[in-house]
């Protein structure tokens, strides 16, 4: 994912972490995931931790680089998503917002999420392939249903890709990333033939 750094606002500055659990060869997570036949499985303590850590990195990151948390924007792809949404519904004031790429929603999550109330206005973006075959479109469309519920600055994208991304969808996410920097949606490019807005 460091290789993406390129296409986003040269205001950022993009950190890029490794996950810490070694899942195989040159691959690695942030908690062990088991797919099965009705889908992903994981240990709820495991994950937990995995996002626990990743938060924590957050907050070493913004020491380190001396940032404002509230333009520090957390970006991730497939259990990288994941670790977005939950920065976003268990620490919501380390971040300004975040964007889940080709992720899910773990139901597991909810039991930990703070107040709907501390999550009021709090932007958040999910983007999914409808081709994709590791994480189905369904989970994406199922992240929006249920995080629909709650009071976030929810966005909805889909893009015709499998699991990975593509220049529409990068370029999406990197438009969306810069309006809610210059503290706006209103740049937010309307979704073209290669993308489809849902209702959110």
């Amino acid at each position: 994912m460091a290789g993406l750094a390129p296409d986003f606002d040269p205001r950022f500055v993009v950190v890029s972490v490794r996950a810490p659990v070694e899942v195989g060869p040159f691959g690695f997570g942030w908690y062990h995931v088991d797919f099965a036949p009705d889908g992903p499985e994981i240990d709820p303590d495991d994950a937990r931790a995995g996002w626990e850590r990743a938060v924590a990195f957050i907050d070493e990151a913004v020491a380190r680089l001396e940032a404002d948390p509230a333009r520090v924007f957390v970006a991730g792809f497939s259990q990288g998503g994941i670790l977005a949404i939950a920065a976003v519904l268990t620490a919501p004031e380390q971040v300004a917002g975040a964007v889940c790429m080709s992720g899910r929603l773990p139901p597991e999550l909810f039991a930990h999420a703070v107040d709907p109330d501390r999550l009021r206005g709090k932007p958040l973006l999910i983007v999914h392939g409808t081709r994709d075959r590791t994480l189905e479109i369904e989970y994406g469309r199922q992240a929006h249903r249920e995080l629909a519920r709650l009071p976030l600055d929810l966005d909805y994208r889909e893009f015709d890709m499998g699991h990975t991304t593509s220049p529409e969808s990068v370029g999406f996410v990197s438009s969306w990333l810069s309006a809610r920097l210059d503290g706006s949606g209103s740049s937010i490019p309307p979704p073209s033939g290669s993308a489809r807005a849902r209702a959110s």
